[in-house]
């Protein structure tokens, strides 16, 4: 059900959204479970009434765009937003009320109320032109450009969005390239293409011999399956335009070899009809688009072409190299056409570029994984990984592992802080790593040996099935457009919190599944501020303000309050960890008995490190221990000059970043602004250098140069006359090879 309400002025805003909670599952509802159209009124009173749970603004309004009802009552519905007219990307948000109506939570991407302008400095013409040059291919076509509100790091700017038609670089793969351009610098923001690939009785050339659902006419029989919405299977012919219904005469179709063409169409027929059911048996959703409707599957396109992709409609497989490899595996079939189900249950989808796209591909993954599973055929029996039958790389190795993402030499299986900006196909390895870990365990497997990122407890998993339903359910009702592993200005909005979410609403708050939920997490180092579960004098710990500034020679409180949530008071000693060099964070009170406070002061001498740093604040009693953070920011001296001299670990294969905050530095940087570089390291090809200004550009300044070299000491010289100059400057360090490792010893930076 869609439907707009609008919020005309709002003028005041108290509090902050909801963290998603889950309502009670072990008592049934006292009157029937609202209607779709009243779950809508509901919450659309709730929006009303109470504004701040859903971060709005004045000029804004909201369109319900789904809707699901539990059996127990519960209801969550989503909404789309606008902003003074404009759509707001990433301004997506759930509403979850209880049987009764009450609000229980929110899930919203945005950090904070919208205040932007709405007039843009950059033309569409000027935003279409940069988007035509970064189109790499062949041009055929261009939408103009929309402008509209680009919050996907949940803060709001004013962008344009200009859509690019044409056939990539292969002249073979259609692309639909998104570019978003910053409709006031004219700065590129990113950019991601819609149609999502690989990149990377019938008998299969995988599937073996299975049945498939055909349709009889007269006395031919069509590939057209009658009953999962109708969905057909066509022969593209090794070209890219024309798709022929396949037929025969007597429904026993495909030999198993790729001679036969009816071969290959036999498994994307199969995966089609496989992947419909799995989602309609197992989670209740009626096919891919959720209206019963079948996906047409396109075989045989393109001439020895190396992909399969989704293009929001239906699937496409190319016959691999030599046209001899086909890429119609089942889990290539359910990876694909699960991208169909995010992008409808999710309004625009997962954002399909750093961690939000990560968790789009890991999406994919898994239930990819899991629609092999179910189709349990001795061909093609259910593993771990990813397309591991259609040999994309000529090596007989699969594209993906989930039980160690590392293996294929390039994806993430520890989340760090530079999982957001590698491509999604392996930033999904945090993703897929949790959930092997939290089906299968850590350790050695039946599929694979999983390893724990740094110190992590091992775990023991709590078996496919329940997974399976914990991640679909996280992404069915809590998952907003711009969801990421880990965020420091939504820690609601993660896919952590949303899991342990669905846990708690399949299986129970703090029951086995929620606390191994919470353990896979941790073992690939995702943590988060999780509910806490009850134990015997039991304690909570709060920092107030949770964000401080600090200008070099001043000083900040924080008010750090504890009260005893269960049996007696207990003395909880107070600590505080992460703080950078020249901070001192000293305690009025070091030990308290629950209920009382303390205050942490915070003081930056002259020459602190500049950056953006997590204060932990840590209280331990002799039962447990809680914790409450403090983002801090340490301001660089007035001027165009910092630098940073607190040491970082590089580690094999991770991207790390340190920070350097310029403060009173007027206008832009200079084309002649200078990075000086000190990194302790005993092999200097391993390492990628990046400075990466305050709105996320990226400048390169080394990449993987200087081979069995130790160490770089060097100063590099930078155009940044098109950056502003104050705000928040990264120094980002990717080490993209095993054996070798070292540290960060300082930078500092000249604009």
């Amino acid at each position: 059900m869609k439907k707009t309400l609008a919020l005309a002025g709002v003028t005041a805003l108290v509090g902050s959204a909801l963290v998603a909670t889950a309502a009670s599952t072990s008592a049934a509802p006292s009157q029937p479970p609202p209607t779709e159209a009243q779950a809508v009124s509901r919450s659309d009173s709730l929006i009303n009434t109470r504004p701040a749970a859903i971060v709005a603004a004045g000029g804004e309004s909201y369109t319900a765009y789904r809707t699901k009802v539990d059996a127990d009552g519960d209801a969550h519905v989503r909404y789309t937003r606008t902003y003074r007219g404009l759509r707001v990307y990433g301004g997506d948000f759930v509403v979850h009320t209880d049987a009764s109506g009450a609000l229980t939570g929110t899930s919203v991407g945005l950090a904070a109320p919208l205040t932007l302008a709405t007039t843009p400095k950059v033309t569409g013409a000027t935003a279409l032109s940069a988007a035509k040059a970064r189109f790499e291919g062949t041009r055929t076509a261009n939408d103009q450009p929309e402008l509209f509100v680009d919050a996907s790091t949940a803060r709001g700017r004013l962008a344009w969005e200009t859509v690019i038609h044409g056939w990539a670089p292969d002249k073979q793969t259609p692309s639909h390239l998104h570019v978003i351009t910053d409709a006031i610098t004219g700065a590129h923001i990113g950019e991601y293409d819609e149609i999502e690939a690989v990149a990377g009785t019938g008998a299969g050339v995988y599937s073996g011999t299975v049945a498939v659902e055909t349709t009889l006419s007269g006395s031919t029989y069509s590939m057209i399956d009658p009953t999962r919405g109708n969905g057909r299977t066509c022969d593209m012919n090794n070209g890219t335009s024309t798709c022929t219904t396949f037929t025969d005469a007597d429904n026993a179709w495909g030999t198993g070899a790729t001679t036969s063409r009816q071969s290959a169409a036999v498994d994307a027929h199969f995966g089609a009809a496989t992947t419909f059911d799995y989602f309609k048996n197992v989670h209740g959703r009626n096919g891919i688009f959720g209206d019963g409707r079948g996906v047409p599957s396109r075989v045989h396109y393109g001439n020895a072409y190396v992909n399969a992709f989704w293009d929001g409609t239906q699937m496409t497989y190319g016959d691999g190299s030599s046209n001899a490899k086909p890429l119609v595996s089942l889990d290539v079939a359910g990876h694909e056409m699960a991208h169909g189900v995010t992008e409808n249950v999710v309004s625009g989808g997962l954002t399909y570029s750093g961690e939000s796209g990560g968790l789009n591909e890991a999406t994919s993954d898994i239930f990819g994984t899991a629609v092999e599973f179910y189709a349990d055929t001795t061909s093609d029996p259910g593993d771990y990984d990813i397309g591991e039958k259609i040999d994309i790389r000529g090596t007989g190795a699969p594209l993906r592992y989930m039980y160690n993402p590392t293996l294929d030499g390039s994806s993430h299986g520890c989340w760090s802080t530079g999982t957001n900006s590698v491509d999604v196909h392996y930033s999904s390895g945090p993703g897929n790593h949790f959930f092997f870990n939290l089906a299968e365990g850590t350790g050695a497997t039946a599929y694979g040996t999983s390893p724990v990122c740094g110190n992590a407890p091992a775990v023991t998993g709590i078996g496919r099935e329940k997974a399976e339903k914990i991640w679909y359910r996280a992404l069915d009702v809590y998952f907003t457009s711009n969801t990421r592993y880990v965020s420091t200005t939504t820690p609601a909005n993660t896919s952590r919190a949303y899991t342990l979410s669905a846990a708690t609403d399949l299986y129970g708050l703090c029951s086995t599944e929620y606390k191994t939920v919470q353990a896979a997490w941790t073992a690939v180092n995702v943590a988060g501020n999780d509910p806490e579960c009850p134990v015997t004098n039991d304690f909570s710990v709060a920092a107030d303000p949770a964000t401080v500034t600090l200008d070099p020679g001043t000083s900040a409180t924080v008010t750090v309050t504890t009260a005893s949530v269960n049996g007696e008071a207990q003395t909880i000693d107070l600590t505080a960890s992460g703080v950078p060099a020249g901070v001192t964070a000293v305690f009025s009170a070091p030990s308290v008995t629950a209920g009382e406070t303390s205050t942490l002061t915070l003081t930056a001498s002259e020459d602190a490190d500049s950056g953006q740093y997590t204060v932990v604040v840590t209280g331990t009693s002799p039962v447990t221990v809680r914790r409450a953070n403090v983002a801090l920011t340490v301001n660089g001296l007035p001027g165009c000059s910092g630098g940073n001299a607190s040491d970082l670990a590089i580690p094999d294969n991770t991207t790390v970043e340190s920070t350097v905050v310029i403060n009173g530095c007027a206008g832009n940087a200079s084309a002649s602004s200078t990075v000086e570089v000190h990194i302790v390291h005993t092999y200097v090809g391993d390492l990628a250098v990046s400075l990466v200004a305050p709105d996320g550009t990226v400048h390169p300044l080394r990449s993987r140069s200087g081979g069995s070299a130790d160490n770089i000491d060097a100063t590099y010289t930078v155009n940044l006359s098109a950056e502003v100059a104050d705000g928040a400057w990264k120094l980002r360090v990717q080490d993209a090879a095993n054996l070798d490792t070292g540290y960060l010893n300082s930078w500092s930076l000249n604009l």
